[in-house]
């Protein structure tokens, strides 16, 4: 399979978007959360790269997020924790999908 870059990527989005709500609010929680959760989903899509079958991490990561970030946007109606839970759900598609045996992924 080679390299995760879409995990890599979402890890990547992740981590900036803690970064952009920390320079626009100063919110020191949306930085600490980004960084933290960008960190995971990090080490997730590593483990994933070097073996597909490897996607617990990334899978029970973005769970987490998209509830946490679904609640959020559900609460407060604003653009950045629904775009997070939106992407968040595509990513536990992605990997739910390999789990379930319905996407089909050979280790190098």
């Amino acid at each position: 399979m080679g390299v995760d870059f879409v995990g890599f990527g979402f890890a990547a989005t992740v981590a900036a978007g803690g970064i952009a709500g920390y320079v626009k609010a100063g919110s020191t929680a949306s930085l600490g959360a980004g960084l933290m959760f960008g960190s995971i989903l990090c080490v997730g899509a590593y483990l994933t790269s070097q073996n597909p079958n490897n996607y617990h991490l990334s899978l029970g990561t973005s769970a987490i997020l998209a509830g946490v970030m679904g609640s959020r946007f559900y609460n407060s109606g604003k653009f950045m924790p629904g775009f997070v839970a939106t992407i968040s759900l595509l990513m536990v598609a992605r990997y739910g999908a390999r789990g379930l045996g319905l996407v089909s992924v050979k280790p190098d």
